[in-house]
């Protein structure tokens, strides 16, 4: 393995809006291979096709190459290992799945989702891990091809060892022992013919002559099934490195429920991709204090991949803005300033659409501030007060944002008319007038009760932006609750 040239790879699923989780695995992907001379490609697992969406992969190739990260292959410019989408390399997989099923390795299994369901239902009742029984692996050979011939629906599991562990060096964590009995027959062929995440990440790493594996430790307990996968295959695995989830100052894993996570929420805020990257790249290195404030190029310098800490990353975003000062007040220039500041607020045509919706809502331009400027705010400083003009009660506002937020995750393009769709849809469903509903979103997404139209706001402003303003205004509405405000 040490001979081999260095490719390290990162293989995000384009499901949602980007995370700054996947800008932390890639930057370290990334230096690892400034680090070691060695190519860094970016690949898209579209496995779940139910999903997946052309959308999300633009956002995540955006995302990206705003935080400064240069591929050398990848879906966007191509390459030698390519197609560099799981959904285009479909037919690729296959004949890897036959190899392990015809070396006795894999079996088909038809069972059916209520059987399943069933089945992991009666386990967690027992107090077990729900995990597959083994019932297929009883079938008959010759019932097997009947029941295959006969056209019946049917998965390709594989077979687990009954006894002893898989052990396994780790990149980060060193000798790692994890008991065959707690590893699942897990599925590597869907009925609809696409593999599974876990068969295709090692078909795709092996066919991409991927020498290095850097993950979050999420992925450590799946790592028995990648080895066994190239094992039954007769490939040799690459080196495992499973890096600490970044997680919230109360060490809880850094989700959007809690906190911004979306790389887009940063960009709409005007933070400085070299300040995120600097931020994320402090998990990676040793450093003295003063030091912080380092480019790309320094952060590949100081880093040492036989030095890290198994520690959870702290996602301070005090740190991140206090960063991000210093990178705005000493990293710019006066040009480079006004220049930023430009490209900022035409971001996803930011200026161009609030100026569009203004034109005729105004009898002067010194009004546009105050009309339109909450679409550059950080923070809108809402309180119960900016719900004084809002008829609805502190009780009926929290029912309406705690029904709203997660509603709105459902919407997969976000544009006016999927917003408008669903929010009708919302006030039919919560039997309310439609009014009812938008007018404490209004203030929720503007700060205001006189503003730009409601759903064009929201389509300008972003999934990721309106996310953390309803969450904030749903807080807002539970303190309000029982205070007779």
């Amino acid at each position: 393995m040490t001979d081999r040239p260095v490719r390290v790879r990162i293989a995000p699923s384009p499901t949602g809006e980007p995370h700054v989780g996947t800008a932390y695995i890639a930057l370290f992907n990334y230096l690892f291979a400034q680090k070691q001379g060695g190519e860094f490609i970016l690949r898209i697992e579209d496995t779940d096709a139910t999903r997946s969406t052309p959308e999300f992969e633009t956002k995540v190739l955006d995302a990206l190459k705003w935080c400064g990260l240069k591929w050398s292959e990848g879906p966007d410019i191509g390459g030698p290992y390519g197609p560099y989408r799981q959904s285009d390399r479909k037919d690729l997989y296959k004949p890897f799945v036959e190899q392990i099923v015809d070396a006795g390795h894999g079996f088909r299994c038809f069972c059916t989702p209520e059987r399943l369901t069933e089945m992991r239902e009666a386990q967690r009742a027992a107090g077990k891990p729900p995990k597959y029984d083994g019932l297929c692996l009883h079938i008959s050979a010759e019932e097997v091809t009947a029941r295959v011939a006969s056209g019946e629906p049917h998965v390709v599991r594989m077979k687990i060892p009954t006894e002893g562990s898989c052990k396994f060096v780790d990149g980060v964590y060193g000798e790692v022992d994890i008991p065959w009995d707690a590893v699942d027959m897990q599925v590597l062929l869907k009925a609809d013919g696409m593999p599974t995440y876990h068969m295709a990440n090692v078909v795709d790493d092996h066919l991409m002559k991927i020498t290095h594996v850097a993950r979050g430790e999420e992925w450590l307990s799946s790592v028995p099934k990648h080895i066994l996968i190239y094992q039954y295959l007769g490939l040799e695995p690459p080196v495992f490195m499973h890096l600490s989830l970044m997680r919230n100052a109360d060490k809880s894993k850094l989700s959007k429920r809690k906190n911004p996570t979306s790389i887009s929420y940063y960009t709409a805020l005007g933070y400085l991709p070299e300040a995120l990257m600097n931020f994320l790249g402090l998990f990676f290195i040793q450093i003295a204090e003063g030091e912080e404030m380092l480019t790309m190029d320094q952060l590949a310098e100081k880093f040492d991949p036989a030095n890290l800490s198994k520690a959870g990353a702290i996602f301070d975003i005090q740190k991140l803005d206090w960063l991000n000062g210093r990178w705005l007040r000493e990293g710019l220039s006066e040009d480079e300033f006004a220049a930023r500041v430009l490209s900022w607020a035409m971001e996803n045509d930011r200026i161009k659409q609030g100026l569009k919706l203004s034109q005729s809502r105004i009898s002067k331009l010194g009004e546009l501030p105050d009309l339109a400027g909450f679409l550059f705010k950080s923070d809108l400083g809402l309180d119960a007060s900016s719900f004084a003009k809002v008829k609805s009660t502190p009780e009926e506002l929290v029912e309406i944002f705690n029904t709203v937020q997660p509603d709105l995750e459902k919407i997969l393009e976000w544009n006016v008319e999927a917003i408008e769709a669903e929010l009708r849809a919302i006030a039919d469903r919560m039997g309310k007038k439609l009014k009812v509903i938008v007018a404490p979103l209004f203030v929720a997404v503007s700060g205001s009760t006189r503003s730009l139209p409601l759903f064009d706001s929201m389509a300008i402003l972003g999934r990721s932006v309106v996310r953390q303003r309803l969450k904030v205004a749903g807080q807002v509405a539970a303190s309000m609750v029982g205070s007779g405000k």
